[in-house]
């Protein structure tokens, strides 16, 4: 048996088309473009590749993107009174500060200053409270796209039992709270569990968010599982070569073999992400004008 793909890369495209579509019909009805934008302080390469292709999607998605730069020395104070002009300013929908920021700053205190209702990453306090209680709010870009994969691959989650692997506040406690919300019934795992292999064994779905290359193996797998590789991990570069290639925290080839479905790295999780960010910054457009939100979105 050879799992299934699962195409992040076509379901991610698909959704963009909504979001383009309905961003559309949002600068019809409000006489504005949806408008997300976006802070980097300092000069992390891996951070203005980041700022840079969200820009540019926002931009194809047809809403307007503010890009806000600061120097890797701007003292907290600056960085405040920035988010504080966001939050006030009527065409920014939505306000994304991006990760990790320069040392000397404290990263909770400035995504707590965003407002929540502006905050599209969905890393606020009260966002995560809101997901907590089931009440409507902005849920993490990364495990929502997971969440969309895997409804559309196994249509209802009712009673199917799931392992997230991976406890962080962005990827592994929002995936749970989503399965939990969904109906599966949902263990979290981490590198304490005791008898890691056996408890992955009896997922029906997985979802592996470690940062670890390929710690799951095949055999950690029930036959048939469902398999969502969050992990993003480049390898030693091999003689001759000058980059190490790119793999998830699944085995994937290995794996490949017992699961039921699987997303490859790269093309499956990863292009999710910006996506969902498009559509939480469309979404936070709609609610701030005061319309309802698109049932595509």
């Amino acid at each position: 048996m050879t799992a299934t793909r699962i195409d992040g890369k076509a379901f991610a495209a698909q959704l963009r088309d909504r979001v383009g579509k309905d961003a559309a019909e949002f600068e019809t009805r409000a006489g504005r473009k949806a408008g997300l934008a976006v802070v980097l302080v300092g000069e992390d390469p891996a951070s203005q590749v980041y700022v840079g292709s969200k820009g540019k999607a926002t931009v194809a998605a047809g809403m307007a993107s503010f890009e806000h730069k600061l120097p890797a020395d701007a003292s907290a104070e600056d960085l405040l009174a920035l988010v504080d002009r966001l939050n006030s300013d009527p065409s920014v929908d939505g306000i994304l500060v991006q990760l990790p920021l320069p040392g000397h700053l404290d990263e909770q205190s400035i995504i707590s200053a965003i407002s929540p209702d502006k905050d599209v990453d969905g890393f606020h306090v009260i966002n995560a409270g809101r997901l907590s209680v089931g009440q409507s709010g902005f849920v993490p870009c990364t495990p929502l796209g997971c969440m969309m994969l895997l409804t559309d691959r196994l249509g209802d989650l009712s009673g199917l039992e799931a392992v997230v692997i991976g406890r962080s506040n962005i990827v592994g406690k929002p995936m749970a709270q989503l399965l939990l919300d969904a109906n599966a019934t949902v263990t979290i795992a981490h590198s304490r569990t005791k008898d890691l292999p056996g408890v992955v064994k009896r997922a029906d779905i997985v979802v592996a968010a470690v940062g670890r290359p390929e710690m799951v193996k095949a055999e950690w797998l029930k036959p048939g599982a469902t398999v969502i590789d969050v992990g993003i991990n480049r390898l030693p570069p091999e003689p001759g070569t000058e980059k190490g290639r790119l793999v998830g925290d699944v085995a994937f080839d290995e794996a490949s073999e017992i699961a039921g479905a699987i997303t490859p790295v790269p093309g499956g999780v990863g292009p999710m992400t910006i996506a969902v960010l498009l559509r939480n910054t469309l979404v936070a457009a709609y609610r701030n004008e005061g319309l309802d939100v698109p049932e595509d979105l």
